[in-house]
């Protein structure tokens, strides 16, 4: 009998990381492991999945995503019962740059959940997939990691950290057949970007950037911007020499 794929997801409960568990469920019967922080908000992911895929296997998993000690255990623990054809690692928050500026401890805790928890996940199952020569390992960013600006530069520079780890990472693994993706979104319309919508900004539906990740993630790209636009934005603003950038409100 042909075993099921298995796709884990960290940060489940986010809007993004549920969209694509949905897109996910609709092939063929698989196994999906909800990684999360928040037992409540798992069961809810969980309970409608199982009815969106009835024959595909939902576990859930609560785990401390800032404890290096807990996030090897569990990593190590989902090893022990088999492969990972799949680990997407979808967490964040989207702090207040100005509070940020002004409260060290919300400067630190967004630095850590969006910088750090993500790259010790990505370690704690390269160490595995490594070893087992097989698995694609793939890591939400963000197009905010591309080059800091004034609007969000705490939450940029640890989306930054991410984009130099992954980018190491790739590296690393290149003569083996470990795929590691980073997927840089643009804003997307998610409760995490609720603020930004009430302010008139263009935000991508949550559905069309699950979409794009959940495909690159399969084919093993090595970036993947989405919506595909933001590729050329970003390339854009990359390159602005620092006396047109500085002027600019962003």
């Amino acid at each position: 009998m042909k075993q099921k794929k298995r796709i884990v997801i960290i940060g489940a409960t986010s809007a993004i990381a549920e969209q694509c568990a949905r897109v996910w469920a609709k092939e063929n019967p698989l196994e999906i492991v909800l990684l999360g922080r928040n037992q409540e908000k798992l069961d809810r992911v969980s309970s409608d999945l199982k009815v969106r895929a009835p024959n595909t296997t939902i576990t859930s998993i609560t785990v401390d995503f800032l404890d290096p000690t807990q996030i090897q255990a569990v990593v190590n623990q989902l090893f022990s019962k088999g492969n990972v054809d799949i680990a997407l690692i979808a967490h964040g928050s989207l702090p207040d740059q100005q509070l940020c500026q002004l409260d060290l401890n919300l400067c630190k805790e967004s630095l850590e959940v969006n910088g750090v928890s993500p790259v010790l996940f990505a370690e704690a199952f390269a160490m595995h997939m490594q070893k087992a020569d097989r698995g694609t390992l793939a890591v939400i960013g963000s197009v905010a990691g591309d080059r800091g600006r004034k609007s969000n530069y705490v939450y940029g520079a640890a989306k930054g950290l991410v984009t130099r780890y992954v980018q190491g990472l790739q590296h690393r693994l290149a003569n083996s057949k470990v795929k590691v993706v980073l997927i840089k979104p643009g804003p997307t319309d998610t409760p995490m970007t609720a603020h930004l919508k009430q302010s008139g900004a263009k935000l991508a539906a949550v559905d069309r950037v699950a979409r794009d990740i959940v495909r690159g993630s399969e084919n093993g790209s090595r970036v993947v911007y989405t919506p595909k636009i933001w590729s050329i934005i970003m390339m854009v603003i990359r390159h602005l020499p620092h006396f047109v950038f500085r002027r600019m409100d962003i």
